[in-house]
């Protein structure tokens, strides 16, 4: 192919994105005229409709067949559908978060969260504990690094920027005002999160994405691969290792929940073991997805594998 072609064919591609972003702005511009709970039960009838009809869809089933193969197909369609409904809400919540996080522990009545693990963050503070927080896309996923700044902890969190520089400029930005650091993930991204741990910081990592040339394990009994920085730096600081997550909860609400750190497998020479160790947040993730199966993005392509893994896993 020509490189006047070549450069056509990618001005084109650019431009795509530059549209597909305008479009992405003007309906979140639209959603800001509209009360908060208006515009986000509007993004779920949206999502409800509109998320089965993509490409995507047939993926999701897909994944739940295989993840789920006791369940009817009308019990996975009720669950692909409702998931629809979370990933359109959570784009929605974006344009409120700040609005969104209301919680008071001193409050009379219940806001739009609760927390579980209050005592977990506010010893965590008062300890000025550097620590590793991991979570999964589950609920609305963006509201516990602000649960985190609410209770006085500074997370370090990475970031994975969407495949649009155009949507990723701007969603960096405004992550920014709420959510404390922010790196994005991409070459050098681990010497930043080192770096924070080594000056007593806190981190904290989505785990549950696809990770080529990552390390072998399982979810959901099929074959993935993960991500093993967070073992590795678990490994090389010996920080205690939070899972944390969000539940979406009826009538528009949350529940913020942080556990007590978990206790990592070690190796024969008293090192945490990295493959064990991400086998065991595979589990942990497993776990809270069997839980609310339609709060979790079925649509991603986890099992995807294309280089051969990293060794094959241990067990604790």
């Amino acid at each position: 192919m020509s490189q006047p072609l070549l450069r056509l064919l990618k001005h084109v591609h650019r431009l795509r994105l530059w549209l597909v972003a305008q479009l992405t702005f003007a309906l979140l511009g639209l959603a800001r005229l509209l009360p908060a709970r208006m515009a986000i039960e509007l993004a779920a009838a949206l999502g409800q409709t509109l998320g089965p009809l993509s490409s995507r869809h047939r993926i999701a089933l897909e994944n739940l067949r295989a993840a789920f193969p006791e369940k009817s197909e009308e019990e996975l369609d009720k669950i692909a559908r409702g998931m629809w409904r979370n990933m359109f809400r959570l784009g929605a919540e974006y344009v409120y978060l700040e609005r969104l996080f209301d919680f008071d522990p001193d409050a009379d009545e219940p806001g739009m969260i609760e927390v579980e693990g209050e005592e977990i963050f506010r010893r965590l503070y008062a300890e000025n504990a550097s620590c590793i927080f991991f979570t999964a896309h589950t609920g609305n996923f963006e509201l516990l690094p602000v649960c985190a700044a609410t209770f006085g902890l500074n997370v370090t969190a990475l970031f994975r920027p969407p495949n649009n520089p155009f949507i990723a400029k701007k969603l960096l930005s405004a992550r920014r005002t709420t959510m404390g650091h922010l790196v994005p993930s991409k070459a050098g991204a681990a010497w930043g999160l080192a770096r924070t741990l080594e000056d007593g910081g806190s981190v904290g990592m989505l785990v549950d994405q696809k990770f080529h040339r990552g390390v072998a394990g399982t979810f959901f009994g099929r074959p993935v691969q993960t991500n093993p920085l967070l073992p590795k730096l678990a490994r090389q600081f010996d920080r205690p290792v939070h899972p944390a997550r969000c539940v979406r909860l009826p009538g528009g609400r949350f529940r913020l929940e942080l556990e007590e750190a978990i206790e990592l497998p070690r190796d024969e020479n008293g090192e945490i073991d990295v493959n064990a160790t991400a086998q065991l947040l595979n589990d942990t993730v497993e776990r809270w997805v069997r839980e609310y199966p339609d709060q979790w993005m079925w649509f991603h392509r986890r099992w995807e594998i294309r280089h051969p893994p990293r060794g094959t896993r241990r067990t604790a």
